[in-house]
């Protein structure tokens, strides 16, 4: 039995719009909430999130029979934590703060099974191949993963086209708030300088070939980064929705 298909690799590939929402509760329950509401896909934050590999995989679990796909946002791009969350069952993987065409190039190489990897062949004992009922799990796995990769700062805006020529990057995320305080702006990603940064990396990123992905936060936001090409589009955070919606919901009734 092969790996499983990745259904979110074939939409990026397919050029189709697939919008997700993040999630940082960083519990199964709450993840799988967030699984019935109709996302294609879920970041399980393990960068901003209080979560563990334990807590990682127990989101994994909670979204396995849902059509959100998750895709695990690793805290950084360590081959042996890479290696860990993939297999806990990850199929995508969500690396922070890329900088370089090299640095890619490992990740590349984190996410791949040896000759052409460096990932551990541990895989019978792992969730990702249901404890070694998936036998052809380590002939097929690479080609069902996804990496997608954050630039995020000036320094990976100038390699952005070095990073788009990697082999095996599928997609790059560009991260607003730490781009836009790395600009200068405080995290102010309305600044002009900032979305006309972010216009640009998201049309280089596209016009290579790769997915273009990126998080907003309000409806002005989303409606801007999907008219500027974003394709793989985060359109919310949990814990803020709920606060929002808690907030508003109290402040009604109190008035």
């Amino acid at each position: 039995m092969p790996a499983p298909k990745n259904p979110f690799k074939q939409a990026l590939t397919q050029g189709k719009m697939q919008i997700g929402c993040w999630m940082s509760f960083a519990e199964p329950v709450t993840a799988e909430i967030m699984g019935t509401a109709g996302f294609d896909w879920l970041v399980i934050d393990g960068e901003h999130a209080p979560n563990d590999i334990r807590s990682i995989r127990d989101q994994l679990m909670a979204l396995a029979n849902s059509r959100a796909h998750p895709v695990v946002r690793v805290p950084v791009g360590e081959t042996w934590l890479i290696k860990m969350v993939l297999d806990a069952g990850a199929q995508t993987v969500l690396v922070p703060i890329v900088e370089s065409a090299d640095q890619a190039r490992e990740l590349v190489r984190a996410c791949r099974y040896p000759p052409t990897g460096a990932r551990g062949v541990g895989a019978a004992a792992s969730r990702a191949t249901m404890y070694g009922q998936v036998g052809d799990y380590v002939q097929t796995a690479d080609d069902e993963i996804c990496l997608l990769v954050q630039v995020e700062n000036r320094a990976g805006l100038a390699a952005l086209d070095e990073i788009l020529q990697v082999e095996g990057v599928d997609g790059v995320f560009i991260g607003p708030a730490d781009l836009s305080t790395d600009m200068g702006y405080q995290g102010d990603s309305t600044a002009p300088e900032v979305r006309a940064a972010i216009a640009d990396a998201l049309k280089r990123i596209r016009a290579a070939g790769k997915a273009p992905g990126i998080l907003g936060t309000n409806d002005e936001a989303v409606q801007t980064y999907r008219d500027m090409g974003a394709q793989f589009l985060a359109v919310g955070i949990d814990v803020m929705l709920l606060a929002q919606a808690a907030r508003g919901l109290a402040a009604k009734w109190k008035a």
